[in-house]
């Protein structure tokens, strides 16, 4: 399970009880694109592995995430620095054992939500993504120029709407939600400097990003390759641009790109199932088995789209939504004995479960959107079912 540090409401002893192995942490607390030494990252591993020796044992296996500089996913003559320091990064973790290695290439926003507690049927609550709430934002709030070119008539009349009937505190809901910062962090965006974020992009558009990208891959990817070092993308989240910036990593034709981009072993996939699986186009089983081998981490969790006239999701409960977790599951089993036939050493294919519900008592405690201690821990019960089926069945 992800664990955001000691600030975490949800602790290393919960986590442990859960029944967890491998801890999925980062050094949130350093600022994007310094380097992680040596001493930092041990110090770090200590704290999470310190009472291995009277308790269960944890370990700190996987990296989320080590992020990736603004200024190389725009291009800039600087991304030569944050590149080096990328690459002292992963040799520093390599070192310490820690040889999987989470991150994303969405420019400005990492993922984006209009609720982090929307109510559902059961009396939990869920994030949830409202393209008609977030078309508001975008029209009314932040007053983004051209935005209307974004949006279909409909949603541009819709959201005029209901701009105008949201109460005070209902439109700081929305705004505070869309500026969240990075996961992990208690920063937020400034809405008055927000525009400046976004306007950097203009002249990168959607295949300059995917240059930088590339551009990034192999420049890094080949150094991993070396070290031992899994690299795993993660999708976008939502699969589709927002706030007129562009997103690279949403279809399986974006994934195979990127796979070919520098067509190593280290440059591999955080298969997102609850990314992948808002747009309808993505056939997101099939797609696992496409990719297997090039799957070093898999987020498990499941969306549903909304009958809705504009397209929002939410969160599902693990194994209702418009995944097939079973057939996925299927496919990363057979990845495992495939690997483990062929002697390769990653055949034990970190995932974890992502983005639980609030629950019984957590609906009374504080913790990070989506990472409730319950939430989780029905959501990997349930996937454990699954695993144990099909372990059983191979038998």
């Amino acid at each position: 399970m992800r664990w955001y540090g000691p600030k975490d409401p949800v602790s290393l002893m919960d986590l442990r009880q859960c029944g967890v192995s491998v801890v999925v942490s980062a050094l949130h607390h350093l600022p994007v694109g310094e380097v992680w030494t040596l001493p930092e990252i041990t110090r770090y591993k200590n704290l999470i592995e310190a009472e291995n020796g009277t308790y269960t044992p944890l370990y700190w296996e996987v990296v989320e995430s080590l992020p990736v500089h603004e200024d190389i996913k725009k291009g800039l003559p600087e991304r030569e620095k944050w590149i080096s320091n990328y690459k002292t990064s992963l040799q520093n973790l390599a070192a310490c054992g820690i040889t999987t290695v989470c991150y994303n290439f969405m420019p400005v926003l990492d993922w984006s939500r209009t609720h982090t507690r929307y109510e559902m049927p059961d009396g939990g609550k869920a994030l949830r993504f409202d393209w008609l709430e977030f078309a508001v934002f975008d029209l009314h709030i932040l007053q983004r120029p051209d935005a209307a070119e974004s949006y279909t008539p409909g949603l541009v009349r819709a959201a005029a709407t209901l701009f105008a009937t949201l109460a005070p505190e209902e439109r700081e809901r929305i705004s505070s939600n869309v500026l969240m910062g990075l996961p992990g962090s208690d920063e937020a965006f400034e809405l008055n400097s927000f525009q400046d974020l976004l306007n950097a992009y203009k002249p990168v558009g959607e295949e300059g990003l995917r240059e930088n990208l590339y551009y990034f891959l192999r420049q890094v990817a080949p150094f991993a390759e070396e070290l031992g070092v899994k690299l795993a993308i993660h999708p976008d989240d939502p699969p589709f641009p927002l706030l007129g910036l562009p997103r690279v990593v949403s279809t399986e034709h974006d994934l195979e790109r990127v796979l070919n981009a520098c067509d190593v072993r280290a440059n591999g996939l955080t298969f997102c199932t609850g990314s992948l699986g808002v747009r309808e186009d993505n056939d997101v089983p099939a797609m696992a088995r496409r990719f297997a081998s090039r799957i070093h981490f898999l987020h498990l969790r499941t969306t549903k789209r909304e009958n809705t006239r504009f397209g929002s999701f939410h969160e599902a409960r693990h194994l209702e939504g418009d995944v097939n977790m079973y057939r996925v599951l299927s496919v990363i089993r057979d990845e495992h004995d495939r690997r483990k036939a062929a002697g390769l050493d990653d055949y034990r294919i970190p995932m974890r479960p992502d983005h639980g519900h609030a629950i019984l008592d957590d609906l009374h405690k504080q913790a990070y959107p989506g990472y409730t201690a319950i939430g989780r821990l029905k959501g990997l019960a349930e996937l454990r079912g699954i695993e144990y089926a099909l372990t059983e069945a191979s038998i």
